[in-house]
């Protein structure tokens, strides 16, 4: 996914720049337009001019004395000269006034473009020449600026994980620590004290791995590129296994489900990825669930998809953050304590694993009601 990610950035970008050049081809052909029609005006303007000097030379009278006349005399005699060198000035100067022009405005662009590399809120302006390119630079600034803005956001959401883990993980292994502690230096406990503390810190252990396991299933997601081990499944017979496990959870919260489960549903899919999906959004429910309710779950198949529905009774989900719950490190309530919730890497890897699948996952929430959908396309 991350490759595809970089695959997808570069190609932006580089559709980008392709159209930057487009724009720099047509600014150097305006440019030379510029040019064939400033040199052609000089040359045609310079008989304009000497054909209007000699009428206005021939409508006045002159005297053999008047200095005007001698200079005027003077120069006739290096007409040919004079003319020759005007022209040649003339195209000299014009020619380095336009082969200056792509200069300038090349040096424009290359500061206007030096300081996208730390984008400004300040909009850029260039010559009014290059308003094409102001705009497009402009545009790679303002997406400059979105995508350092997201990456602040997941560093943030990154440094709140660590924070987490660390809390996550220090809980139950002072547990451990503790109740390992108390069976070394207790010998005489009773065998149900003993008992009692084993299972205790044997479920501090298994909340540790799980910790452990989730960080680094979405560290694989992110690095490596995720191949599906493809088999017919039984989706109904599938769910309701699952639900079957988390019958002992839902007892202690006085939960039950409601199965609306449509029989023989078979879809082609990595049994082993989409079970972690179907785990992920059940526990979620359980989680946010409201005592005595119960979690409804829907398989249906359609003609050209099938439909899995997780719908539970809980505090609803504010619309402005229901986009949020499929990112990376996200946590509903960063406030909740490690026994009633994951790292907030669960949603992440469900939506990674839908989307291998070709896919969508999606989130509702009102009325106190929170209702996830996952859609899987037959021919995938």
């Amino acid at each position: 996914m991350k490759l595809q990610e970089n695959q997808n950035t570069l190609k932006r970008y580089g559709e980008w720049g392709i159209q930057l050049n487009k724009k720099n081809s047509q600014l150097a052909n305006q440019i030379i337009l510029h040019y064939i029609v400033t040199l052609l005006a000089f040359i045609l303007g310079i008989p304009l001019l000497i054909f209007i000097a000699i009428v206005i030379a021939s409508s006045k009278v002159w005297y053999a004395n008047d200095p005007l006349y001698q200079l005027l005399r003077g120069l006739l005699d290096y007409f040919v000269i004079i003319i020759i060198f005007v022209y040649a000035m003339g195209i000299i100067g014009i020619t380095v006034y336009y082969m200056k022009k792509p200069i300038d405005y090349m040096g424009e662009v290359v500061d206007a473009a030096s300081t996208l590399v730390n984008p400004t809120d300040e909009i850029l302006k260039l010559s009014k020449p290059l308003k094409s390119i102001e705009d497009e630079l402009n545009l790679a600034r303002v997406q400059g600026l979105r995508n350092s803005m997201v990456a602040k956001e997941s560093e943030q959401r990154k440094n709140d994980l660590v924070i987490y883990l660390a809390h996550d993980l220090k809980t139950p292994l002072t547990s451990i620590l503790g109740y390992l502690s108390l069976l070394k230096d207790e010998p005489d406990l009773s065998a149900d004290t003993r008992a009692r503390y084993t299972n205790i810190a044997l479920d501090k252990a298994e909340r540790l791995e799980y910790l452990v396991n989730e960080f680094f299933d979405i560290t694989r997601f992110n690095l490596t590129t995720q191949i599906l081990q493809s088999e017919k499944t039984n989706l109904s017979v599938m769910i309701e296994q699952i639900s079957y496990e988390f019958l002992p959870v839902l007892k202690e919260k006085n939960l039950e489900f409601d199965l609306h489960i449509e029989p023989f549903v078979e879809y082609i899919c990595d049994a082993n990825k989409l079970e972690r999906v179907f785990d992920n959004l059940i526990r979620n429910a359980i989680n946010y669930s409201y005592q005595d309710s119960s979690i409804q779950l829907y398989l249906k198949e359609y003609e050209t998809n099938i439909e899995i529905k997780v719908i539970n009774k809980g505090k609803t989900i504010p619309k402005e953050i229901q986009s949020r719950v499929f990112e990376q490190f996200f946590r509903l309530d960063s406030s909740r304590q490690s026994t009633s919730g994951g790292t907030g890497l669960g949603l992440a890897i469900a939506k990674e694993i839908v989307e291998l699948h070709q896919g969508t996952i999606e989130l509702e929430s009102e009325n106190e009601m929170i209702e996830f959908k996952v859609s899987l396309p037959k021919q995938a």
